[in-house]
């Protein structure tokens, strides 16, 4: 698998979303109860000062953690989700490139057409949407935390033209970049 790196923002944003597609990338450790996950469990939320991400299940259990009754993190994937971990991976790791279907497709060594197929059965989503959603929650992340302007924004994440980034960003934010800075510097108090 390849090294994925995410902030712990991303991660928690991640469980909090119950999003499993990133189950198997990293795991949850609530520290009151000694317990980890994976980050689809539906389990009730731990407070943010109690979570640890661990990359691996050794590093959990190696930490005292032991495995979820509810949502099992050790349990075998099968091997159509393991591919479609791999393609997460790959967007998660290629995201600032120009990709098309039949550049990830290539990378997992199948057709472009049963890999949307398997990926859309999967997340419910097609690779285009998870790559613009993946591109949209870097953007947003950006906007949090740096001042850079909204058209370097624009192309740090992987869009190729400014109206596209727009567009893409307020379908999925309800709001501009501008209004989601705003909206999260008042919310910081700055």
């Amino acid at each position: 698998m390849t090294n994925l790196v995410f902030s712990f923002d991303e991660m928690w944003e991640k469980i909090l979303a119950c999003d499993r597609t990133y189950d198997g990338f990293f795991f949850t450790a609530v520290k009151t109860t000694k317990i980890y996950c994976r980050p689809s469990c539906r389990s009730r939320k731990p407070k943010k000062i109690n979570v640890e991400f661990y990359l691996a299940i050794s590093q959990a259990e190696e930490a005292g953690y032991r495995a979820c009754k509810r949502c099992q993190p050790e349990a075998e994937h099968s091997p159509l989700e393991g591919m479609v971990r791999q393609m997460i991976s790959f967007l998660v790791n290629h995201y600032k490139q120009n990709l098309t279907l039949e550049d990830i497709s290539s990378h997992i060594g199948v057709s472009p057409f049963y890999l949307e197929r398997l990926f859309k059965q999967e997340t419910q989503e097609t690779p285009r949407a998870y790559l613009e959603k993946i591109r949209i929650d870097k953007a947003a992340f950006l906007l949090k935390s740096t001042a850079m302007t909204n058209l370097d924004i624009c192309y740090e994440v992987g869009f190729q033209s400014p109206s596209n980034f727009y567009r893409v960003f307020r379908r999925m934010k309800k709001c501009t970049p501008n209004k989601y800075r705003n909206q999260v510097s008042q919310e910081a108090g700055i």
